[in-house]
């Protein structure tokens, strides 16, 4: 039985695995159903292995990897991208915790090479034998005797033939990019509109676009994306934003990945305590390093709140170049035209492509399980329904933290996994909904109202707030004694997934390893050439030299010049 009483305290809400009574198989969650065989519910999967449960994944395709495989056909209720994309987060930040990526991998990854890094998941932990592909979910329903056993039915249809089985717990990995948001109301005179329109989903490639006038609506990752590479093949690209929004290059502080030197404790603990004006002020320093986003028309609107950057190494050069130009708002469009919020006025435009986000449904399951109002979704920390009778029914990967998604799903995973085998409890509804309430106070307050930041929330905080759930959150101070050098990594050096596998269930012996050796597994892919060691006394080094001989020098005489007695 799932316990979900609070405690006196939050360390309690964990017990080690050893310590349940009587027979454990009442108190087991033992056959899981898994909805989605995307990231989320690859790690799902091995998460319930890895707990000896039973896990059963429905997967509505034929293939694994989800939002990332791309396809050249559009098909509905499934995730699509174009086929160009590039991760946003590098491959250290983004790998599962206790499975590096090949050093020979790039570090930011094209899609078809991320889901090759999913492929050698699953095979190496042999997932795909839990997989039944091509199989749809049609809905999940409480069991009669939900109350007290928290089991679910579910229906299934493969084949045109439907199938009912019973699950001890559930775990809904089937994503948030699959319903388009298209605000046709919020643009006067689109049904007048005689050119193309369509959702970024839609799109695919350049191709078809040449010589074509197009105004992309957004101005988030997928709209710059988009925007960059029509801009190679059409007249003229135009981006529409409301806000605007700061844009950052992958390349960081000596061509490192912007989120090794970005997520760090240190780091996310200054941005935590230090007033908002002076965090505000620093973020500004930060951001516009690179270039002066006001000069560029690109300037966010509400500049202290904490919005997911848009991570474009092109934009600023593309429109430098002016293949792209940033206008405001859309006030209305003609048969052939767009007229903008400050009255300029952009003649033939051929295509309007709307960049402008997801809304999420979850079409199996009752409104009364997983409700979305207002655009949200109330979840306790963005996982559990709070008013079920048992805890055994978990969303995996329905988030937006500023980092990787892939560490954050995985550790939403072990969570889950331990809850449904009773080894970690969950507080009582009206706990769980204060908290919900709290958070999302504090996340508008940070992020602010957009539909784009439904889901938004810090990396690192939330990163240990589910480590700490099942005990894997490393332990600083105790580290600092034992061993001082991994401890200042953990510290100031990158946040990365490798560091809840040191500590807790499921410790990883490669941990430790792993994380000190992760600069030669970012350098390896860039030094495919080995420049020749130069046999000249380095210059710099000589002019250091007569630099400080100088100053010494200067010092003397200035301090003789000014001494009577010389």
């Amino acid at each position: 039985m799932i316990v979900s009483q609070p405690t006196a305290n939050r360390e309690n809400h964990c017990v080690k695995e050893t310590a349940p009574k009587g027979n454990t198989k009442d108190t087991m969650a033992k056959k899981v159903a898994v909805i989605g065989a995307g990231v989320s519910g690859l790690v799902s999967l091995k998460c319930c292995v890895d707990e000896g449960l039973e896990p059963t994944c429905f997967e509505q395709t034929e293939d694994i990897g989800g939002l990332w495989r791309f396809k050249e056909n559009v098909e509905d209720g499934q995730a699509s991208i174009y086929q160009s994309v590039i991760t946003n987060t590098s491959k250290e930040m983004s790998c599962f915790s206790d499975f590096p990526m090949p050093e020979d991998f790039p570090n930011f990854l094209h899609n078809s090479k991320l889901l090759e890094y999913f492929r050698i998941f699953a095979r190496k932990f042999d997932l795909l034998k839990y997989i039944q592909f091509q199989t749809t979910v049609l809905s999940v329903k409480k069991h009669l005797d939900f109350s007290s056993s928290g089991q679910w039915e579910v229906v299934t249809e493969r084949n045109n033939k439907k199938q009912s089985a019973v699950f001890d717990a559930v775990m809904v990995c089937s994503g948030h990019h699959i319903l388009p948001h298209i605000p046709l109301e919020s643009f006067p005179g689109i049904e007048r509109f005689k050119g193309q329109y369509l959702h970024s989903r839609q799109y695919k490639h350049p191709e078809g676009f040449e010589g074509k006038h197009i105004l992309v609506i957004g101005l988030g990752n997928s709209a710059s994306d988009i925007a960059v590479e029509l801009s190679k093949k059409a007249a003229q690209v135009f981006i529409s934003t409301r806000h605007g929004s700061w844009v950052m290059s992958r390349i960081s502080e000596d061509g490192y990945p912007w989120d090794m030197v970005f997520h760090s404790r240190f780091r996310s603990m200054l941005r935590n305590v230090l007033p908002q004006t002076i965090r505000k002020w620093i973020m500004e320093q930060q951001m516009d390093r690179w270039f002066n986003h006001e000069n560029y028309g690109l300037e966010p609107q509400n500049k202290y709140l904490m919005k997911e950057p848009v991570l474009n190494d092109d934009l600023p050069s593309r429109i430098l170049y002016g293949t792209i130009k940033v206008k405001p708002r859309v006030k209305e469009l003609t048969e052939t035209s767009a007229i903008f919020e400050d009255g300029t006025v952009e003649e033939e435009i051929d295509v309007i492509v709307f960049a402008t986000g997801y809304t999420f449904s979850f079409p199996f399951l009752e409104d009364s399980l997983v409700k979305v109002e207002d655009k949200m979704v109330s979840l306790y920390k963005y996982m559990f329904p709070p008013h079920l009778e048992k805890s055994t029914l978990a969303c995996i990967g329905l988030i937006q933290p500023l980092g990787s998604i892939f560490p954050t799903v995985e550790l939403q995973a072990r969570w889950a996994t331990r809850v449904f085998k009773g080894l970690c409890t969950l507080p009582s509804g009206s706990t769980m909904m204060a908290d919900i309430i709290k958070r999302n106070e504090k996340r508008i307050d940070l992020f602010g109202k957009s539909l784009s930041q439904t889901l938004q929330t810090n990396y690192v905080d939330y990163l240990d707030e589910l480590a700490l759930e099942i005990g894997a959150k490393p332990d600083l101070l105790s580290l600092l004694l034992k061993d001082p050098k991994l401890a200042v990594k953990l510290y100031f050096g990158p946040c990365n997934s490798y560091q809840y596998r040191l500590i807790g269930p499921g410790q990883w012996k490669g941990a430790r390893s792993a994380i000190l050796t992760q600069k030669q597994r970012i350098l390896k892919p860039l030094k495919t050439r080995a420049p020749k060691a130069s046999s000249d006394f380095p210059i710099s080094f000589l002019l250091k030299i007569l630099g400080l001989l100088a100053i010494v020098v200067a010092f003397f005489f200035s301090f003789n010049g000014s001494n009577p007695s010389a």
